[in-house]
């Protein structure tokens, strides 16, 4: 993603004689994303992704690593994380604790169709309960605690009537969070990010999910929603295709079918979703970091998902 720590090919050759993947042909910066550093890491004997980890630390780490080697132990089409002789899948780059996952194959779908949503759907549930055997414990770093902290930094910087809906958007979700209708949702280990740019495609095949680093334990509900908020809207209004949206709810529930207290909190967990990324783009947007290829999304697209789930709300 954006590379906030430059790495030389000295340093990749001294990480790649730890590792059994071969000898460095390229090093090429990745400049999507807004949160840690990542490189092409190209070997002789394949393609590769080298990850350097700018906020998260070697406590929380593990969580996201060994999810990932979970998921792909399950024939769920995600980054394999390689390990060093030691067996060690947490790395080190200079004093950056870094990881290195094999590289997808295919591209991201920007403008997905139905099949692609129903693929996604498909593979988020699989993910869901492939995830139920998965035995670290870690919150969305994301979740409720971190709207509560994040908030009051970025009111100063947002209009009354912006202000206005993020504070009462945000005791709506404290309501919700504390309610038994929530505690009865089903919950387990998520990806939490699994927007149409960390998915790829060969043709209409889904080849890979990628980006873990916003996982945790959360409601697959909400998961779910991040997912419908990105594939399944129209980009310049935050209004659902119907559609898409049919797609990739009928490919999910093919696996994991929703259960009664889901349906009752459907377009809750939908504003859930939009709250979150609105929160995260305004703080990234107006109190950024330095990064040499630092691209900052537009903070007001998810205010317009977020205020589409409010006047315009889903049930299933």
């Amino acid at each position: 993603m954006a590379v906030f720590t430059e790495v030389s090919e000295q340093q990749a050759r001294d990480l790649l004689t730890q590792l059994s993947i071969g000898e460095l042909v390229s090093l090429e910066g990745i400049s999507s994303g807004i949160e840690n550093t990542n490189y092409f890491l190209t070997t002789d004997q394949g393609a590769y992704v080298l990850t350097l980890f700018e906020r998260l630390t070697r406590e929380q780490l593990p969580f996201y690593l060994h999810l990932m080697k979970h998921l792909a132990e399950q024939s769920i089409a995600v980054p394999n994380p390689q390990a060093n002789t030691q067996g060690d899948i947490l790395l080190s780059v200079g004093e950056k604790p870094a990881a290195v996952v094999n590289r997808l194959a295919g591209s991201s779908q920007l403008s997905p169709n139905t099949a692609h949503c129903h693929a996604m759907g498909t593979t988020l549930a699989q993910m869901h309960l492939a995830a139920r055997s998965y035995e670290h414990q870690q919150p969305n770093l994301r979740g409720l605690s971190w709207w509560n902290h994040t908030v009051p930094d970025i009111l100063p910087f947002l209009s009354p009537s912006q202000a206005y809906t993020l504070q009462h958007e945000l005791a709506f979700q404290n309501h919700v969070q504390s309610s038994f209708a929530y505690a009865a949702l089903p919950s387990g280990a998520v990806h939490a990010d699994a927007f149409r740019n960390n998915v790829m495609f060969v043709d209409d095949q889904l080849s890979g999910v990628f980006d873990f680093y916003f996982a945790g334990v959360d409601s697959w509900l909400f998961d779910l929603g991040v997912c419908l908020n990105d594939w399944c809207i129209d980009m310049q209004s935050g209004v659902f295709d119907t559609e898409r949206l049919a797609a990739m709810l009928q490919g999910y529930q093919e696996v994991r079918p929703l259960i009664s207290a889901e349906r009752a909190m459907f377009n809750p967990m939908l504003r859930a979703a939009a709250l979150r990324f609105w929160i995260s783009r305004l703080w990234d947007f107006h109190l950024p970091r330095e990064a040499s290829l630092l691209q900052a999304h537009d903070p007001a697209h998810f205010e317009r998902v977020l205020l589409q789930r409010l006047h315009h709300p889903v049930t299933l």
